[in-house]
């Protein structure tokens, strides 16, 4: 078959990777220019890169425009596949191909549907986390699913090392997905869209730690924001901080959320809802970066105690 890809990033580049080593043919790679914005300047591997290393043509764009929609046209794909792309496709576009467009979507659809899956689903306590191969359609990451892998999410697991061994599900879910298409064995199966949960783009100001959160979902909060994203953060002293190494604490701590005192062999933080009833476990705070970029033992950063703030005032 004949085909087109769309694709950003790492994630793009290793299914560029994978459709390059099947049975097919890559007739023209789409993808966005580098960028320096935060996250995706994150797993920022060229897919440019690689399709000239293979001599397959590529067109850099922010946008699937009227240039692209022109360019695929003249490519006479079989089928687009997609992953890592930020902006809006047309249906004129990925209803072009006799077998429409694939995307690749890095959760278990129709749950964490939208931005940065994987991170969400490490956040949110889910159990679980995979690999969706569906048909695009009109809205984002809804059309037919064609084939799905799951992975556990285990205790100690960060967001970075669930980030790369879900990358590490696309070649094999490529080669199933094609090998379905090409043999006209593909079965699809509709999502369910009253079961879908939708998550937006992460900013800034979604590295914040909310200390009215419970100790458990805290701590799997620093976690998930595991170099290179951005970590969580909080404010001590009037200095932003950011949160590297956490625990749940043995005891239980009260009084008011955001309170810090020195524990457990590093720096306990009231938390939770209805904390002044001392019914709820801490965070247990281990290791943590200052302003300027210097690491601490947590112990020793927070020795006067005090209160850690969603704004740098002091405290």
């Amino acid at each position: 078959m004949r085909i087109v890809s769309f694709g950003f990033q790492t994630w793009g580049r290793k299914t560029l990777q994978a459709l390059i080593d099947s049975d097919h043919e890559v007739v023209l790679a789409v993808t966005h220019p580098a960028s320096d914005q935060s996250y995706k300047a994150i797993w920022s591997d060229s897919v440019e890169d690689l399709a000239r290393e293979h001599g397959i043509p590529v067109h850099l764009t922010e946008r699937a425009d009227a240039e692209t929609i022109d360019l695929v046209k003249r490519a006479e794909p079989d089928v687009i596949v997609v992953n890592s792309w930020y902006t809006w496709m047309p249906a004129e576009l990925y209803n072009l191909p006799p077998h429409g467009t694939l995307n690749l979507h890095d959760s278990l659809l129709p749950k964490f549907t939208g931005f940065s899956p994987v991170l969400w689903a490490l956040i949110s306590g889910a159990a679980e986390f995979g690999l969706t191969v569906h048909r695009m359609d009109e809205e984002l990451d809804t059309g037919d699913i064609l084939v799905q892998h799951s992975l556990p999410i285990g205790p100690a697991d960060t967001g970075t090392e669930l980030v790369l061994r879900g990358m590490e599900l696309i070649p094999g879910a490529v080669a199933e997905a094609l090998a379905a298409l090409e043999s006209g064995a593909a079965v699809w199966r509709p999502q369910n869209k009253a079961e879908r949960i939708y998550f937006h783009k992460r900013s800034e100001r979604d590295s914040l730690l909310d200390w009215s959160w419970t100790a458990v979902d805290l701590e799997r909060f620093v976690r998930a924001l595991s170099e290179p994203y951005p970590r969580a953060f909080t404010f001590y002293r009037g200095e932003r901080i950011e949160v590297l190494e956490a625990k749940v604490s043995q005891a239980r701590y009260g009084g008011t959320p955001g309170r810090v005192i020195v524990q457990e062999g590093g720096a306990a933080v009231v938390t939770g809802p209805d904390a002044h009833r001392g019914a709820n476990h801490g965070l247990v705070i281990t290791k943590v970066r200052d302003a300027a970029g210097a690491e601490h033992r947590a112990a020793e950063f927070f020795v006067r105690g005090g209160y850690l703030t969603a704004q740098p005032q002091r405290s």
